[in-house]
């Protein structure tokens, strides 16, 4: 039974490219080819915006290097294009977003893929639309089970991924894998926060909204471990030891101190010591989040004072427990620690990550931790950092050694204020897309032909945000790179 790195590489990219048959069209073609779109033919299109498209026009008008150009108009609208489902659930809008090539929803990238769209979502009914059937979607996800990380369409159906089918946890109708990420939960707030501010909109935040938020802080303190493991358990017959857990199913022992316990990171991948710093990081930052929409949509200070006090709890803990000195004891983060004093320095490509930080509204780009911080894990005390003759970037065990994801490239960029690294970034991003026209989940150091998943939607829609981005803050970089 394949699990689902060997799932990816059977697929490959004619695989991937059979399901879209405007990309199939292309695969082959040279980079030396005239630019045309890979997007496929608007009656196939998934989900249309009228603002995507004009945003989408005006930015790709400012940028002077066709190659940037052209991935910019293909990687911008992919997951609209290809990967949005929309319908009516109990007479309130649904929207189901898969990750390309995997026929299932993560709540992590769902929220990721179209974030990129959020400012334009005001004057946009449709994208409205499809944002409150997200929202909606989210919540009944959150009821069907908290520590699941990924969901079928159908919620009565049982998962149709391979590699999790034999799971041995509490698999519940509805759920395509159970790995229990604390970023998971996150996410969903960080779309519904962002909706929020963007639009003003109060329609999506009912009822089920709340009681689903109920289940996320609950779940969260449950995963701080204070008194006992909890009710989550994992373990999967899998060739890579990062696709199971240990001790029956509970992880490595942590030491309760206040942080909240995640047996998985963003990249699905088993942590080494489950109190992980960036997803603790983006809990406090979530939490205060959801406790200004309580108080403002709901007038809930109850509950938006235990939002807060989880939030001050975990800070604490991790002001206390998950720094690391350098030789001149400056202090940096660590990426994941156990409160009986380890600590683990790395740092992974996936989001949330140390160096996605300040991405993610946990600090700002300045922050002096932040920049030693940053400085260790785009060099080599990152085991997962690679240096090659195509681009340097960040890793992780996911894919293995060498393998550079361009999303750590991207993140670089959107967390940086130096023209020439942004400048550097957009050269290693328009040159290591193999003449696919697309960002891919990761490419080796030298040869970035060899490359994994020819359609990841969350990449391309994180390379699309990084354009707009630049576009905002350096326009003189897309006129002159």
């Amino acid at each position: 039974m394949p699990d689902r790195r060997e799932f990816l590489k059977l697929m490959g990219a004619a695989a991937a490219s059979a399901a879209l048959p405007e990309m199939a069209a292309h695969a082959a073609a040279s980079p030396k080819t005239a630019y045309v779109s890979r997007r496929p033919p608007p009656a196939q299109r998934k989900f249309v915006s009228p603002a995507v498209e004009q945003e989408l026009a005006r930015v790709k008008g400012r940028i002077g290097n066709p190659k940037l150009a052209w991935l910019f108009g293909n990687c911008y609208p992919n997951t609209l294009d290809t990967t949005v489902h929309t319908g009516m659930v109990g007479g309130k809008p649904d929207t189901f977003i898969v990750t390309g090539d995997i026929d299932a929803m993560w709540l992590r990238d769902s929220s990721a893929q179209v974030w990129p769209y959020l400012p334009l979502a005001a004057h946009d009914a449709a994208l409205r639309r499809l944002y409150r059937g997200l929202i909606h979607r989210h919540a009944r996800c959150i009821a069907i089970d908290p520590y699941a990380n990924a969901f079928m369409a159908d919620p009565h159906a049982k998962t149709t991924l391979t590699w999790a089918q034999h799971d041995q946890t509490d698999m519940q109708p509805g759920v395509a894998e159970r790995k229990w990420e604390i970023d998971s939960l996150c996410w969903t707030i960080r779309l519904a926060h962002g909706y929020w501010q963007a639009t003003g909109d109060r329609v999506p935040f009912d009822d089920d909204w709340r009681a689903a938020m109920h289940g996320v802080v609950a779940t969260f303190r449950v995963q701080q471990r204070k008194h006992g493991y909890g009710p989550y358990h994992f373990q999967r017959a899998a060739a890579s030891p990062t696709d199971t857990l240990a001790l029956g199913g509970y992880g490595w022992p942590a030491k309760p101190n206040g942080m909240i316990c995640s047996m998985f990171r963003p990249s699905d991948d088993a942590c080494k010591y489950s109190l992980f710093v960036p997803g603790n990081w983006f809990a406090v930052v979530s939490l205060r989040e959801l406790a200004a929409m309580s108080r403002a949509l709901h007038h809930d200070g109850v509950f938006a004072g235990d939002c807060e006090a989880l939030a001050h709890e975990v800070e604490a803990a991790l002001e206390a427990f998950a720094q690391m000195h350098d030789e001149d004891g400056q202090t940096f983060w660590a990426y994941e620690v156990d409160g009986f004093g380890n600590q683990l320095f790395m740092d992974d490509a996936n989001v949330p990550s140390l160096l996605a930080l300040p991405y993610l509204g946990c600090c700002k780009r300045d922050d002096p931790r932040y920049r030693r911080t940053r400085a260790r894990a785009w060099g080599s005390r990152n085991p997962y950092f690679f240096h090659g003759t195509a681009a340097d970037g960040i890793g992780g065990p996911h894919e293995g050694l060498r393998m550079i994801w361009p999303m750590s490239i991207m993140i670089r960029a959107l967390t940086s204020d130096d023209a020439a690294t942004i400048r550097q970034c957009l050269h290693w991003l328009a040159t290591t897309d193999a003449g696919t026209g697309f960002m891919h989940e990761a490419f080796d150091q030298d040869d970035p032909s060899h490359y994994t998943r020819a359609w990841f939607a969350w990449a391309n829609s994180l390379f699309g945000e990084l354009i707009v981005d630049v576009a905002a803050r350096h326009p003189g970089l897309l006129r002159d790179t």
